[in-house]
């Protein structure tokens, strides 16, 4: 296991990380405020399954292999930015599973796979993901100690601290969903849920 002192550091810094606005949050925010917080649970899964992927891998050194062949990157990063901005645009025009419609239920018209694959893919197909968990979890890692024991404690944390800000973003979306569902404003939402989606699909397909 790693030693207290490290764990000290990494705990604060990871979760700096993790609470700043990035694609995985955005995309939580959006989902929590067209789906709800439980069904975005299911895209937090598939986040979280993402993220300890790149982070064993940044360990592991596999990631050196992959930032080598940026193509794969590329493809993966374009399919999954055009599939989000493809749902954002429905969502803008109040079409599609995810659109938010008056007096009807959004929360079971799309599948847990689906939602999982959101998550998934927009956790896998980040390049800065990868080149933060190169850059950030070698130095905690004491090779003179068992490799495996440290990235079991480390990635832990990495998922706690993942989960719980996702939740929270999730938790602001439903939020808004409620302050903004006051009156004639589901148009509106459609709107600002369509565009955070769309904004995602493009950073994740340019960044």
């Amino acid at each position: 296991m790693p030693d207290l002192a490290i764990l000290m550091v990494f705990i604060p810094t990871f979760f700096f990380v993790s609470i700043t606005p990035g694609m995985c949050m955005t995309l939580a925010m959006t989902l929590g405020m067209s789906i709800g917080v439980r069904r975005t649970l299911w895209m937090m899964i598939g986040e979280l399954v993402g993220v300890a992927i790149v982070a064993i891998a940044a360990v592991l050194g596999v990631a050196s292999i992959m930032l080598n062949y940026p193509n794969v990157f590329e493809v993966l990063k374009w399919i999954g930015g055009a599939y989000l901005a493809y749902i954002g645009i429905n969502m803008w025009q109040a079409k599609g599973k995810m659109a938010i419609v008056e007096g009807q239920q959004t929360d079971s018209t799309i599948s847990n796979f689906t939602l999982m694959s959101q998550g998934f893919i927009t956790a896998i197909a980040n390049p800065k993901g990868w080149a933060f968990m190169i850059s950030l979890l070698p130095p905690f890692i004491n090779v003179e100690r068992a490799v495996a024991p440290q990235l079991i404690m480390l990635l832990s944390v990495i998922m706690m601290t993942e989960f719980v800000s996702m939740l929270a973003y999730a938790a602001g979306g439903k939020s808004l969903r409620l302050f903004l569902s006051r009156g004639d404003n589901i148009k509106w939402m459609n709107r600002i849920a369509g565009s955070l989606m769309v904004g995602v699909g493009i950073w994740l397909a340019v960044g």
